[in-house]
């Protein structure tokens, strides 16, 4: 019992705290009720967090009671749906009943009485059934029972009997405003009220990703492709490996071949069963052609202290096969961390030059850089009126924004109006007729233009989810949304990839929009970890493994959240999340290009945050927009680069943090993390 205590203090209580014993009694409850281990019943608080909405979901007396509630809910209509789909396996065993008529072999069920000679008139024999159709327009059964729909008939009627959930209006939204989470808060804010607009943009934007090899066609697998995709990568980490160890060729080997000689085995993470998730019994190490022919050794961890293993994750592993049947580890060996990124200092010396001359502080300094960043959804589910994102464009302008990020879904193809066709005529003279991209340029093109014309200098990035409408690319790794001019964007908008690692001025930021921290603490497999906190051993994951999105496979779809319901919808359908949507053969379009980013954006339905992980700011700004409320987005304010003269003066040989460069060219690490203020804040 001392150790579940221990263990939920540790996940639910606030830092330094302890629970209070009512709270510690309840959670313990729910443990002997549905037998779970604390691990997997803080997953489900936090399922349950994003489904209620930040705002009442602080966990106290009540909150843990309701917690408790509704997962009894969710169990008893499990129970109630498992019960009805039997019952109507025994009914449908049966043949399919027919309606008898008199005149056999004629109308079955009544379509052609009058029309056809001797089919009966409605009323004149005693065995014709009276007909009630009205013949009314054609309707889907979630079109007739949603309220913004157009009426399918004079009887159609929404149901009241459905909760709807409680919403707050965006106008009423609590604490506009707050920071809920700071990073580096000692560095001041820079103060809008005294200053002027810019007179010239003070952000230079820099594709360090190719983005023409985004053009690729979708849809066009192939499994010969596929597979040398992923043993390239498992070679390039031996390679790594090697390079960094300084060990000989003849240390690797191949962990599936029986020896009792101890070898570096460097492979991919798997599972032995394509259902499940993974668990210690489960893992198997998958080689590449090049070191292992391709095959697969279940692993043996009995000698290993802690572990912390995903599907996908590459790892080298020390240890022997004696037996043939398993590979036993005795050392997982601690990967090579890409360099930092550094520029050199002439090119900061330039950039802090720029940057001093269009300041528009009133003291001599230079005004740190200010960058807005936010993830959609950009509107709730019950309308399209997008009001978080005239509020994050009315703080850009107010604030003399020098860069807005914005992350897709812009058009969310899982909002339940836009998966309906329901479009109000408010938006669209004629909903009938309208297309994604007229939706696009009304609601998310008209606030940008605004923008723009208040505050020209300002420069935009736009980068998209395969949730948006718009998209034309389907597969992630994805393509621009399209044509700036046919989407009605202004110029200062530049349209970048998913994912794409790109530079401002001299800050190397990495923005990839599909949540990889949601699906890595979902399908992690761990055990005896010295890292607690949880966000900053997802993200650690994330940049060690040098890739955007190294969980391979992704989660399934049905097992990913649900999308918004329809509450009006009494349809047994449930539709599926959009999911990674993975296109393997160009899975290398993802990788982190040579360097460690400075920033590291990673929208996640997962708590916000923005953490300093291996010298990399780490942010998830949340979503902007909730199902039911309002959400948050994040605020970066960056100072200038200062080149000391210990670091102009010195050679730089043995700098590990500087990446290398031309023989006699000085570089030096950016540092973004100690320069960098980053808040998370209520929209």
């Amino acid at each position: 019992m001392a150790d579940i205590d221990g263990d939920l203090n540790v996940l639910f209580a606030s830092h330094n705290a302890t629970l209070p014993p009512d709270v510690q009694g309840e959670l313990q409850s729910i443990i002997r009720i549905h037998s779970v281990t604390p691990q997997e019943l803080f997953y489900k608080w936090e399922s349950y967090s994003m489904k209620m909405g930040s705002e009442g979901t602080k966990l106290d007396l009540k909150t843990a009671r309701d917690f408790k509630k509704d997962l009894q809910d969710v169990l008893e209509r499990d129970a109630r749906s498992k019960n009805s789909m039997r019952s109507a396996d025994k009914r449908g065993h049966g043949a399919t009943p027919r309606t008898i008529t008199k005149n056999a072999g004629g109308d079955l069920f009544g379509m052609m009485e009058g029309i056809v000679p001797g089919s009966p008139l409605n009323g004149v024999h005693g065995n014709s059934q009276k007909r009630t159709s009205t013949f009314e327009t054609p309707a889907t059964k979630k079109s007739k029972l949603n309220v913004f729909s157009s009426p399918g008939g004079p009887d159609t009627t929404p149901s009241q009997d459905v909760p709807l959930g409680k919403e707050v209006p965006f106008l009423q939204r609590a604490n506009p405003g707050q920071v809920v989470e700071s990073l580096n808060s000692h560095i001041a804010l820079p103060d809008a009220s005294s200053a002027t607009p810019p007179t010239e943009p003070r952000i230079k934007v820099k594709a360090n990703t190719d983005l023409s090899k985004f053009t690729y066609k979708p849809m066009a697998m192939k499994q010969s492709e596929a597979s040398e995709i992923l043993d390239d990568r498992i070679d390039s980490f031996l390679d790594l490996i090697q390079a960094h160890y300084n060990l000989e060729d003849g240390a690797f080997g191949n962990p599936a071949s029986q020896s009792s000689n101890e070898i570096v085995a460097v492979g991919r993470i798997a599972s032995d069963t394509s259902e499940g998730k993974l668990n210690s019994s489960s893992i198997v190490l998958e080689t590449s052609r090049r070191t292992g022919a391709g095959l697969r050794i279940q692993l043996k961890l009995d000698k290993i202290k802690g572990y912390d293993f995903f599907p996908g994750k590459i790892v080298a592993l020390r240890g022997s096969n004696a037996s043939g049947d398993y590979f036993e580890v005795t050392e997982i060996m601690k990967l090579p961390l890409p360099p930092s990124a550094a520029s050199t200092i002439s090119d900061l010396d330039a950039v802090r030059a720029k940057l001093a001359s269009t300041s528009t502080s009133a003291e001599s300094e230079t005004s740190p850089l200010n960058i807005l960043v936010s993830s959609g959804p950009y509107t709730t589910d019950s309308n399209l009126d997008f009001s978080a994102l005239h509020a994050l464009c009315d703080r850009a302008a107010s604030t003399h924004a020098d860069a807005l990020i914005l992350i897709g879904p812009f058009l969310d193809i899982e909002h339940p109006l836009l998966s309906s066709g329901d479009i109000p005529t408010s938006l669209v003279s004629s909903p009938d007729t309208a297309t994604p991209t007229t939706l696009f340029r009304t609601c998310i093109s008209t606030p940008l233009q605004k923008l723009t014309a208040a505050l020209p200098t300002i420069t935009i990035i736009l980068a998209p989810s395969t949730r948006d409408l718009v998209a034309r690319h389907v597969s992630y790794p994805q393509d621009r949304l399209g044509n700036r001019k046919e989407l009605g964007l202004p110029k200062q908008v530049a349209m970048v990839t998913n994912p794409v690692t790109i530079a401002l001025n001299e800050i190397v930021v990495g923005i990839s929009a599909q949540d990889i921290l949601y699906e890595l603490r979902r399908e992690e497999c761990m055990s005896g970890t010295t890292e607690t906190n949880m966000l900053a051993r997802l993200s650690r994951d994330v940049i060690e493994q040098r890739h955007f999105f190294p969980l391979y496979p992704p989660t399934a779809r049905e097992n990913l959240p649900k999308p918004a319901e329809n509450a009006l919808d009494d349809s047994s359908a449930q539709a599926m999340a959009t999911g990674a949507m993975i296109d393997t053969s160009y899975l290398a379009l993802a990788d982190f290009q040579h360097v460690r980013p400075d920033v590291l954006i990673t929208p996640s339905a997962l708590p916000p945050f923005a953490k300093v992980v291996e010298s990399v700011v780490v942010v998830n700004p949340g979503t902007i927009s909730k199902k039911r409320g309002a959400g948050t987005f994040a605020q970066m304010v960056v100072k200038g680069r200062d080149v000391d003269a210990g670091e102009r003066g010195s050679s730089g040989d043995g700098d590990e943090d500087a990446v290398e460069g031309n023989v006699g060219t000085k570089l030096v690490p950016h540092l973004v993390f100690e320069r960098a203020r980053v808040d998370v804040v209520r929209i």
